[in-house]
């Protein structure tokens, strides 16, 4: 058993734990479903130094600011490892019942997988409304509450060229497989089209049913997981990442389009019942999916379910960055997306 989670839940529940079990997701984070000798289920992430710090005072923002659907937090702190004397940041939610929508999402009736979509768009919308920032990058916890993490006037005040470094990091992690598209990708940016002070608001990184459970009961998203590495930026950049992780990458292959097409149209209803929904720039798209390609460790991420791996993913990323390539290098803003 996990020595860590076995005294957190010590610590912070003075609870014994009956039996774990280790999520098969993740990276950085370890994450592990715990019943605890009363019965109770609960989650229980843990990592080492500080780094759930900042995703668990978001958590505790977006159930306190918005109506998005969270699990309860039932605590959260810090912990030394029993075994290596190692400090660990960790946070324990409740384990919200419902079935996980990464699985269970491509084979939802559309209707019932468009209500998904639109829960997901609104909660988008409303987290855009929420959070607004002073500034573009990473957002971090600090005593005075969530802020963008400091760095240079260049990339925190200068839209075209935090834009520019978050595109260029996603290029650098492409692996062999698709760096023979990266000259074209460039080429496609025009960065002096993009607006040159949009507003700054949550983008939070990772918004898709991957990340999602289901109540069966009521047909409804129960919760939504995961909010770790945040952003601040255009919404509409964070709006092409989220509508493609949701829209494109659970559809079927081509040449059903039209069923991601539903999906997205669904997505961008739900947004808009929050604020206007803004233009989506080719170069937007581009990085969507540029960005969503290989993971933090450099490999190749496995889209859909079920999720196609080796060729198969490396094949969906081409074909999604060869639709973007072609896409027009702009559209007209159906909302507001400059201050």
């Amino acid at each position: 058993m996990d020595p860590v989670v076995r005294s957190v839940l010590a610590e912070a529940l003075a609870s014994d734990v009956r039996a774990t079990e280790l999520a098969p997701t993740g990276n950085s984070k370890r994450t592990v479903f715990a019943t605890l000798a009363d019965g109770r289920e609960v989650v229980v992430q843990h990592a080492t130094g500080d780094e759930l710090a900042t995703e668990t005072a978001l958590w505790r923002a977006v159930d306190a600011r918005t109506d998005v659907p969270v699990a309860d937090i039932l605590a959260a702190g810090e912990t030394i490892h029993p075994e290596t004397g190692a400090r660990h940041s960790y946070v324990v939610g409740e384990r919200v019942d419902g079935v996980d929508l990464h699985t269970a999402f491509t084979e939802l009736a559309p209707p019932d997988r468009d209500a998904v979509a639109r829960t997901l768009g609104r909660s988008l919308g409303e987290l855009h409304a929420a959070f607004p920032f002073e500034r573009y990058g990473e957002v971090v916890a600090t005593g005075a509450g969530l802020r963008v993490r400091e760095a240079s006037a260049a990339t925190t005040s200068d839209w075209q060229a935090w834009f520019a470094e978050y595109l260029q990091a996603g290029l650098a992690g492409l692996g062999p497989e698709l760096a023979d598209l990266v000259p074209e990708v460039r080429a496609a940016v025009d960065l002096e089209r993009l607006p040159e002070h949009p507003p700054a608001t949550l983008f939070p990184w990772d918004l898709r049913p991957g990340n999602a459970i289901l109540d069966e009961r009521t047909g409804e998203v129960a919760a939504l997981l995961d909010w770790g590495a945040p952003l601040a930026a255009d919404p509409a950049l964070s709006l092409a990442k989220a509508e493609y992780l949701v829209a494109d990458w659970y559809a079927p292959d081509a040449p059903d389009a039209a069923t991601a097409d539903r999906v997205r149209e669904a997505f961008r209803d739900g947004y808009a019942e929050h604020r206007p929904v803004p233009g989506v720039s080719r170069a937007y798209r581009l990085a969507a999916v540029v960005r969503s390609a290989y993971d933090s460790r450099g490999e190749v991420t496995r889209p859909g379910y079920p999720e196609r791996e080796g060729e198969a993913a490396v094949a969906f990323h081409r074909r999604h960055l060869r639709a973007a390539l072609g896409s027009p290098a702009d559209r007209e803003p159906e909302g507001e997306t400059t201050v």
